[in-house]
């Protein structure tokens, strides 16, 4: 007998997790949208609801659609359990409210996301829990943190928008040495491009409202690792409510079949408008790790499959310059959203940091000019004659002699 050998990713992203809740000789996952599940057996329906038998019983708690979604996640990033939530921040919130208490500690990096930066930064703070932010990348720094205690090392690589990276090996073995839960934010990065849990990570969770999803139609967030973690991430998370609808499960999952063909195009278009930028005499910096010259290049290379369709730019003439560049973009949603197939431009401060001040997107290293731009799947040479026309634009007006 012949062993069976182990199917590719992109296999794994058309097919997995489907199977089990497919009905009617159909091939695509029904959306169920019932609220509850009936039982005229009684004591079935008891073994379902304490959880002794497999089985629905209520779409607060579980539901066929967003199972498949799940099971889908949860197989792309090789874990033993997935759960999912209305939204990436309530993904990460669940996750951090079920296993913090007053009194702990967490460790982070300074440049997380917006709202996940709040929560470090005025959230937990009120609830007598103790947060230490570092340098992203300064992994001594980090280890130094880590090594006084913690109960969560929590990072995101890369980091939104500045697209920073941290060795998470390195982290996540410092971070069982004092007995921490290593928790990483995959959205930047994908499972086509990272896989946290092979690199000692106990959680990873993703917005998958962002590349999973792809079509910016459909708000979710899902975080995967051992079951025993996620089963009580699914408890506070069932009783809280924040609960992932199914609708919005399988317009995820319909996404999800072309996950591996839209990253490789994205990232792809993502190095190559890197690679343009670095040329232009009106660009101040650009940030992205697939660069050799990115400060985190060789770690990326390193821990990554690929570099991701995200990267940023900041512009000499700062926020005044984005104002006129941006507008003469045609094949280009200005939109506070990633991942999705359209390419979309976005300012820190109308985008992922919307919610903090000028100032504190500065003391994350958040220029006042910094562009995110979130590559999509079109002809490179569309978007590279496009970015021609703006920047020509923005010369012209620069050029021009003021009144």
């Amino acid at each position: 007998m012949t062993e069976e050998r182990e199917v590719n990713i992109g296999t794994k992203a058309v097919w997995a997790g489907e199977k089990e809740v497919l009905v009617h000789g159909a091939t695509q996952v029904p959306v169920v949208v019932s609220v509850a599940y009936n039982y005229d057996d009684m004591d079935e329906w008891y073994d379902v609801a304490v959880g002794k038998k497999q089985g629905h019983i209520y779409g607060r708690n579980t539901n066929p659609t967003v199972q498949a979604f799940e099971d889908k996640v949860k197989i792309l990033e090789g874990a033993e359990a997935a759960t999912s939530f209305s939204t990436g921040m309530a993904a990460i919130s669940n996750t951090l409210y079920t296993f913090l208490r007053p009194g702990d500690r967490i460790v982070s990096i300074k440049d997380t996301y917006g709202g996940t930066n709040k929560i470090f930064t005025e959230f937990l703070p009120n609830m007598n829990i103790e947060v230490a932010l570092c340098v992203t990348g300064d992994h001594d720094a980090i280890e130094s943190e880590v090594k006084k205690g913690c109960k969560i090392l929590y990072l995101e690589t890369p980091t939104n928008p500045t697209v920073k990276i941290t060795d998470i090996r390195r982290m996540a073995a410092v971070g069982k040495e004092v007995g921490a839960l290593v928790v990483v934010d995959n959205t930047f990065a994908t499972p086509i491009n990272q896989n946290p849990l092979e690199l000692g990570a106990d959680l990873v969770l993703h917005s998958a409202t962002k590349f999973l999803g792809g079509h910016a139609d459909a708000l979710g967030g899902v975080v995967c690792g051992a079951k025993e973690l996620v089963e009580k991430i699914y408890h506070y998370r069932e009783i809280n409510g924040a609960t992932l609808d199914p609708w919005a499960a399988y317009l995820l999952l319909r996404g999800m079949k072309t996950l591996k063909l839209r990253v490789e195009q994205q990232t792809k278009n993502a190095q190559s408008l890197a690679e343009y930028l670095v040329k232009q005499e009106l660009v101040d910096q650009v940030f992205y790790p697939g660069l050799e010259k990115h400060i985190h290049h060789a770690i990326a290379k390193e821990q990554m499959k690929g570099f991701g369709g995200m990267l940023s730019f900041s512009l000499k003439g700062g926020m005044a310059a984005v104002k006129v560049l941006l507008p003469k973009l045609k094949y280009a949603n200005r939109a506070a959203n990633l991942g999705a197939v359209e390419t979309t431009y976005g300012p820190a401060r109308t985008t992922s940091h919307v919610e903090c001040s000028a100032e504190e997107r500065a003391a994350m290293g958040i220029p006042d000019g910094l562009v995110r731009i979130s590559a999509g799947i079109e002809d490179l040479e569309d978007l590279i004659a496009d970015l021609e026309n703006a920047f020509a634009s923005l010369k012209e007006l620069q050029a021009a002699p003021s009144i």
